[in-house]
C-alpha cells in the first residue's frame, strides 16, 4: 500500500525578520501536517533581500530547525550559545519555556538559500528547558542512490538496505528530515512508521506520487503506507515525517502553545522581561 497525496500547498511570498524575503508554507491549520507548524524557504542572489536578517526575537513552545544550502547565518541566544552555520550545515533549537535569539546573515556571502522548519512541542514539553545544537555539513550523512543522493539530517532512514541515522536525534515528535536529489526518471521509496505524517516540499524540479508536485509546492500525504516518489525532471526536495500530536494549537507570532491563556502569559512575560527563566 502506498501513501497518496491528500493536499497540495503552494508556498506564498512573505517577509519576516527585519525585511527578509521568504516563501512560506503555513501549516498550523492542516491536520495532515501535524506536528509541523511552518516551513520557510529563503532563497536569493541579492543580499538586499536578506542581509537585514532576524534581529533578537523570542520563542516559546516549539522548535526550529534551520538548514542552509548556500550562504551562512550567525546565531546568538539567551542561553549563551553563539555559532555559525554555513553551506550544508544545520542548527536546531528547542525553545521550550522561552528563548530570545537572533539569526543574522554572514556578510561574506552574497547568496543565501536555506530553510527554517517549525516543529510543535507536546503540551507536556512546552515548558521544558531550552536546548540547542549546531551540526556541520561533514556530520550529515550523504548517501548515493541509483539516480540521486540523500542527505540524512534527522531521524533513521532505510536507504538501499542500510539503516542511516541523522545527527539530530532529539527532535520533538520523533521528527525526521531528509534532503533528496533525484535525476529525471529516478525513483525513491521509504517505509514510514505507523502514526507518522508525511510532508514533501519540492524546491527544484517536479516529482510525482499519485499526482504531480511542482517547484515551491508541498504535498501532504495520507496516513498509511509506503512513501513512493518519482522525479519527472531533475529535482530536489525535502522529506519530513513525524508523529502527530493531535493537540490544540494556540499561536501568536513566535509563541505556540495550547490555549489562548498560555499565549497571553507568554506575551506578558516577554514584555516584563521574565520569559527567559
Amino acid at each position: 500500500m502506498q501513501r497518496t497525496i491528500q493536499t497540495i500547498l503552494n508556498a506564498q511570498a512573505a517577509m519576516d525578520g527585519a525585511g527578509v524575503k521568504i516563501k512560506r508554507l503555513s501549516l498550523m491549520r492542516h491536520a495532515l501536517s501535524d506536528p509541523f507548524l511552518m516551513l520557510d524557504e529563503l532563497r536569493s542572489d541579492d543580499p538586499e533581500d536578506f542581509i537585514a536578517g532576524f534581529p533578537p526575537h523570542p520563542h516559546r513552545g516549539m522548535e526550529t530547525l534551520t538548514y542552509i544550502k548556500i550562504g551562512g547565518l550567525a546565531h546568538r541566544d539567551s542561553m549563551g550559545n553563539t555559532g555559525k552555520i554555513t553551506s550544508g550545515g544545520v542548527q536546531w533549537m528547542s525553545a521550550g519555556s522561552g528563548v530570545i535569539h537572533s539569526e543574522m546573515p554572514l556578510r561574506e556571502h552574497d547568496r543565501l538559500h536555506g530553510f527554517q522548519l517549525w516543529i510543535n512541542l507536546s503540551a507536556k514539553n512546552k515548558m521544558k528547558t531550552p536546548d540547542y545544537r549546531d551540526v556541520t555539513r561533514d556530520e550529515i550523512p550523504l548517501i548515493p542512490l541509483n539516480g540521486g543522493q540523500i542527505y540524512v539530517v534527522a531521524g533513521t532512514w532505510q536507504v538501499d538496505g542500510q539503516t542511516i541515522r541523522g545527527p539530530l536525534d532529539k527532535l520533538a515528535a520523533s521528527a525526521h528530515y531528509a534532503d533528496l536529489q533525484l535525476s529525471a526518471g529516478a525513483h525513491f521509496e521509504q517505509d514510514i512508521p505507523a502514526g507518522h505524517q508525511v510532508l514533501v516540499y519540492v524546491y527544484d524540479g517536479e516529482i510525482t506520487a499519485d499526482k504531480p508536485v511542482k517547484k515551491a509546492q508541498m504535498a501532504l500525504f495520507s496516513q498509511q503506507g509506503k512513501l513512493s516518489l518519482r522525479a519527472t525532471q531533475d529535482s530536489a526536495l525535502l522529506i519530513l515525517h513525524g508523529k502527530a500530536l493531535r493537540e490544540p494549537i494556540a499561536s501568536y507570532g513566535p509563541f505556540v502553545m495550547n490555549t489562548p491563556e498560555e499565549i497571553e502569559t507568554a506575551i506578558a512575560e516577554y514584555q516584563q522581561g521574565t520569559l527567559v527563566r
